[in-house]
């Protein structure tokens, strides 16, 4: 696998993670209709605190292994259904769910330390703490092949310049009382992308066999 490939699936296998509305998406709305953009960089500062020190965690427990025909056939197994539950998912939600959160003004954000709230919903938050044990998993086993501890870190940077970008803009639309939810192009979006999970699921699982 090549940077380009390695970059480009990174970033559609994030989207999955970024996109999808949880404790720290709704913290970022209710902090962002107060402080605007500056809420969404310290959210995504606090995600980053406990994100890289568990990617950092997965690559170096998987560095003396990663190239064990067990550990990948496991890995690339689990991670590959993953990313097709994930994706079977994000589309059924897409189709029936109706996105009524409304992004405004009223009332007070919460009063509490945004980057200990973005630590403790982060650290606590399972579908997280899921999503790097089996899709992100499978992406730290793709970028040690690449280039080892420096494939990793590369992995990393093209994985949370999206969650910067994602959570900012949703504090900066919260401020300014715009929703993303309830938006043809919001659920279109979700679809695209879960499209692609699906893709790379089954990439995961046909690689892992091979």
């Amino acid at each position: 696998m090549d940077l380009l490939t390695l970059v480009a699936m990174v970033m559609v296998v994030t989207a999955s993670g970024a996109l999808a509305p949880g404790p720290l998406f709704f913290a970022t709305i209710a902090h962002g209709s107060k402080s605007g953009a500056k809420s969404g960089l310290i959210f995504s500062l606090a995600h980053t605190i406990v994100e890289f020190s568990l990617v950092m965690a997965l690559a170096l427990g998987l560095i003396t292994v990663a190239n064990e025909p067990p550990i990948k056939l496991i890995i690339g197994g689990v991670g590959g259904a993953a990313l097709l539950i994930f994706g079977a998912l994000q589309i059924r939600d897409s189709f029936f769910s109706k996105f009524n959160v409304q992004q405004d003004k009223r009332g007070d954000a919460p009063s509490k330390n945004p980057l200990m709230l973005g630590l403790i919903f982060t650290g606590l938050n399972p579908y997280f703490i899921i999503w790097w044990l089996t899709l992100g998993t499978s992406l730290i086993l793709e970028a040690l092949a690449f280039a080892s501890i420096a494939g990793v870190i590369i992995m990393y940077i093209a994985h949370v310049w999206m969650d910067y970008a994602w959570l900012t803009s949703i504090a900066y639309l919260a401020k300014k009382g715009t929703s993303v939810f309830g938006t043809r192009g919001y659920k279109a979006l979700m679809i695209i992308f879960s499209g692609a999970l699906i893709y790379y699921g089954l990439y995961f699982l046909f690689t892992s066999i091979l």
